[in-house]
């Protein structure tokens, strides 16, 4: 039980406690609550919500503390994320990489239409009044929370069951497609592709300064006297730089400024293999990339905080349509989607499934994935304007921690032999 303890604390607690804060607080004082969440830290500052031009005033932007928090901050959370499914994808031994990666693959993909069918589904049988008002939310429910899904994996299964390893190929897979989705689905403002070739200018030319050519000179000599003095006298300050300035042309472009590091994630000198998501041997390595990661896991920490008492906010009087069917995607779509997609790749096409995993694990696995929080509270946060839909959306990514009572309770019921190392 430490171990489990130690990994809630290193990851999700300052996170839990910022949403219980902030859902207290909204039911004793609301009109507290949304000043603080509204509070204006600049106005007509260079960076922060666009206010178009009218009448009486020019286009200008005001920088308020949930802007900061949600658009500029949390950029480092989902550029940790971007890490983990770039060395995932391009490292050897890889976790998405051959064909042990197909089934979970298969899997997540059941995982997203799974939630969609059901939301939009449900949604539909509402009344098309409901549906039109809901229709933005659809990908709320596809959102698979990593940290607390592991964790609540390794009580299911114990920690040395196949099923934690399958769940964590299925999760880092999710938030891989959930930036895909975010980015494309979920634009904040008109696109301006030129923005986003700046961004992309600035990636190409921070890898080819700071990361190939050092090494195209050191070509040769074991010394790797380039290399060195880039690493020792620059360190990450060019990739600093270059993520300022790719934030900078994201929030221009209309994407989603909170994405802006992605295009810098990969251009960082990193490891040569992997060695699995959340493995204790990643903080022994030297490379660059889990440098920048070891450095930024305390302020991410703190970030996260503040996402929670900014954005799980609501009152309980809040609840209605758009909350049931966030739930009914993940705590129905999810497992179902899992499980018959899961079967189908591992029976039908005969990609198999890890040894010592049944089937009906699936089931299981599909229950814990359900887990959305984090990643559904911040889609939540875009889908929707601030309002009564919005909080019944974010409502409905808060209940989803019932999944992890439900996922106890089918773990029993489907006999899951639990294997504690």
């Amino acid at each position: 039980m430490y171990r489990v303890w130690s990994f809630l604390t290193n990851y999700s607690l300052l996170l839990i406690f910022g949403a219980v804060i902030a859902v207290v607080w909204a039911n004793v004082d609301y009109e507290s609550y949304r000043h603080f969440v509204e509070f204006e830290i600049w106005d007509h500052a260079p960076i922060g919500h666009f206010h178009p031009a009218d009448a009486n005033h020019e286009a200008y932007r005001t920088l308020t503390l949930h802007y900061l928090v949600n658009d500029l901050l949390m950029a480092l959370f989902f550029a940790i994320a971007a890490k983990e499914v770039w060395e995932a994808v391009i490292l050897k031994n890889g976790s998405l990489r051959g064909k042990k990666a197909a089934t979970p693959l298969f899997a997540t993909l059941g995982g997203m239409l799974g939630p969609i069918s059901v939301y939009l589904g449900l949604a539909y049988l509402l009344g098309s009044e409901t549906y039109n008002a809901v229709f933005n939310g659809w990908a709320i429910p596809t959102a698979t929370d990593i940290a607390f899904s592991y964790l609540v994996g390794r009580i299911v299964f114990g920690a040395g069951h196949p099923a934690v390893r399958f769940l964590l190929l299925l999760a880092i897979a999710d938030d891989a497609a959930g930036l895909i989705i975010l980015a494309v689905f979920y634009p904040t403002g008109e696109l301006a592709p030129m923005w986003l070739l700046l961004s992309f200018a600035v990636a190409i030319g921070v890898y080819f300064l700071a990361n190939w050519l050092p090494r195209r000179r050191d070509r040769g000599n074991q010394d790797r006297p380039a290399s060195t003095w880039v690493r020792t006298k620059l360190h990450f300050l060019p990739y600093l730089i270059a993520g300022c300035i790719s934030w900078y042309a994201f929030m221009r472009s209309g994407l989603h400024p909170a994405l802006g590091l992605l295009p810098i994630v990969p251009t960082i000198p990193h490891a040569d293999r992997a060695f699995g998501i959340f493995s204790e041997a990643e903080k022994y390595l030297t490379d660059l990339l889990n440098q920048i990661e070891h450095a930024l896991k305390h302020p991410v920490e703190v970030v996260l905080f503040f996402f929670g008492l900014l954005n799980a906010g609501v009152q309980f009087n809040a609840i209605g349509s758009a909350t049931w069917l966030v739930l009914a995607g993940l705590l129905i779509g999810k497992p179902v989607g899992i499980l018959l997609f899961g079967w189908l790749a591992a029976r039908p096409m005969g990609l198999g499934l890890p040894q010592g995993m049944r089937i009906i694990d699936l089931a299981v696995v599909g229950c814990v994935a359900a887990i959305g929080f984090t990643v559904s509270l911040f889609v939540a946060s875009v889908a929707f304007d601030a309002g009564a839909i919005q909080d019944a959306a974010k409502m409905g990514a808060l209940f989803s921690f019932a999944a992890a009572a439900i996922s106890i309770v089918a773990g029993k019921l489907c006999r899951v032999d639990k294997q504690i190392s």
